[in-house]
């Protein structure tokens, strides 16, 4: 069994040699564990500070790509080499390295795909409230949406089996934490949850560069979410409210002219067949973004079954030539 602890780098020379330090070298249950820096076009001398800390493997972008964009890659190249389990954690050092067993434990256990290092966010001090309602907020929608029972969505620190790996798509350029979570539990994977400690801040969240811009895009993200992953109930929601006030306008012209009141009117009338042809466009959009939902479930199948075909040539024992 080899497990490969994956780090998503942008300009982290300042605090990756930290967070090296602290990963282990052994984990129970596991015959080999590797490192894996995926260099997101970084500037600085993260890939020397990795060179010099002695990690095993290097991904490297000649320009910066985006988190999401890095952890899939970590996530392919991990793949490549031969992972059975894959934890992913931060250049930051923000998590506790000590708690990487107890992530792994319940995929090695055969009772979750996908394992959730859940952060005492009430306790932590750097912190603001509106980030905390943010991060419950986060995590209630991808509840809402995958099914599961996530209580940390925005965690990064997370391990993932082999399999769930060969699944996972990401789409979003912003962050992965919570489209991941989605399509697991669309896609009937067990995800499970489990405790972990974090260590004091060292440096400002790179993602969070300021409330407002964060805001902004935490609720881009989730409206995304919605439309990507419930398209046909997001789509139809909307044409079927507008419709619908359509139709109360409609009728109500109409009550109106049967009382004899209907001529001063005619501006309801005209608003009201807007109504009913937005709406129903609206509605007929719904069965196209599904049909395109469904074509995208079955590229994700290709490729996963792409991946699994690579993965046994790649296992399969090469036959010793004979002498």
């Amino acid at each position: 069994m080899k497990l490969i602890i994956q780090i998503p780098c942008y300009n982290e020379a300042a605090t990756l040699s930290t967070a090296l330090a602290e990963l282990p070298r052994k984990v129970r249950g596991f015959d080999k564990v590797e490192w894996l820096i995926v260099n997101d076009g970084s500037t600085d001398a993260t890939m020397e500070v990795a060179r010099k800390c002695r990690v095993d493997h290097i991904v490297s972008f000649k320009r910066n790509q985006g988190l999401a964009r890095a952890y899939m890659a970590g996530l392919r190249a991990s793949l490549e080499l031969g992972a059975d389990v894959i934890v992913n954690t931060d250049a930051d050092n923000q998590y506790r390295a000590e708690d990487i067993p107890a992530l792994a434990a319940p995929i090695l256990a055969g009772k979750a795909d996908i394992v959730i290092g859940v952060r005492p966010i009430k306790t932590i001090q750097h912190f603001s409230l509106l980030k905390k309602v943010l991060q419950w907020l986060g995590s209630a929608v991808v509840r809402g949406v995958s099914g599961t029972s996530v209580e940390d969505a925005p965690s990064g620190f997370r391990a993932v089996s082999r399999e769930a790996a060969m699944r996972l798509h990401v789409f979003n350029d912003y962050t992965y934490t919570l489209e991941t979570i989605i399509q697991a539990g669309r896609k009937n994977m067990v995800v499970a949850s489990v405790p972990v400690r974090v260590n004091q801040d060292i440096r400002p969240s790179r993602l969070v560069k300021s409330i407002p811009r964060y805001i902004r895009k935490s609720v881009f993200t989730m409206l995304r979410i919605f439309v990507v992953y419930r398209p046909f109930r997001f789509f139809i929601a909307i044409g079927g409210s507008v419709f619908a006030v359509g139709v109360l306008l409609g009728l109500r012209f109409l009550v109106l002219l049967l009382i004899g009141g209907g001529g001063g009117h005619v501006q309801s009338l005209i608003l009201a067949s807007i109504l009913l042809g937005i709406g129903f466009q609206t509605m007929l959009t719904a069965f196209l973004a599904d049909l395109l939902a469904v074509n995208r479930t079955l590229l994700e199948e290709i490729e996963y079954n792409t991946l699994s075909v690579k993965a046994s040539v790649r296992r399969r024992p090469r036959n010793k030539k004979s002498p």
